[in-house]
């Protein structure tokens, strides 16, 4: 693979990683419900952690790179967000930061299907999984918390 090429996605992918996790903590600095800010410092040091394997990722490294299938309850699929505000319900909350990561595994998606690479190919499909998983946590967190109670 063309070592350039490798090194663009990397750091295109590094980029979204950082914007995640100052998304993240924008939204814990504004934050006013009980919880809240507990819940987005969590995904934002996720999302650090993102950043940090693919800093150091290299071509040899991907192939130790270990997927899984991650089920989607696609709870948030069918709601809509809010933009975040200071006093925005947990419930809002949960919905705008699953929509996040519903954004990034379409945006790894999309990296996939445009890359040639097997090997870049495995990686989007370990970030895809990652943000899967996000997303389930909040939707689990939606379920646990909004549905249940109602």
């Amino acid at each position: 693979m063309d070592n350039s090429n490798f090194e663009d996605i990397i750091q295109f992918a590094i980029q979204r990683e950082e914007d995640a996790c100052r998304a993240y903590g924008e939204m814990s600095e504004i934050a006013e419900t009980p919880g809240l800010k507990e819940l987005l410092l969590e995904l934002q040091a996720e999302e650090k952690k993102h950043k940090e394997l693919l800093q150091g990722i290299t071509s040899e490294d991907i192939g130790n790179l270990e997927t899984h299938n991650v089920v989607d309850l696609k709870i948030s699929d069918f709601l809509t967000e809010e933009p975040p505000t200071p006093d925005m319900s947990f419930q809002d909350l949960l919905i705008f930061a699953a929509k996040k990561e519903q954004q990034a595994v379409e945006l790894y998606s999309s990296m996939k299907a445009a890359v040639n690479s097997d090997e870049l190919k495995k990686m989007f499909d370990f970030f895809l999984e990652q943000e899967k998983e996000h997303k389930l946590k909040l939707e689990m967190e939606y379920e646990k918390y909004v549905l249940d109670e109602g």
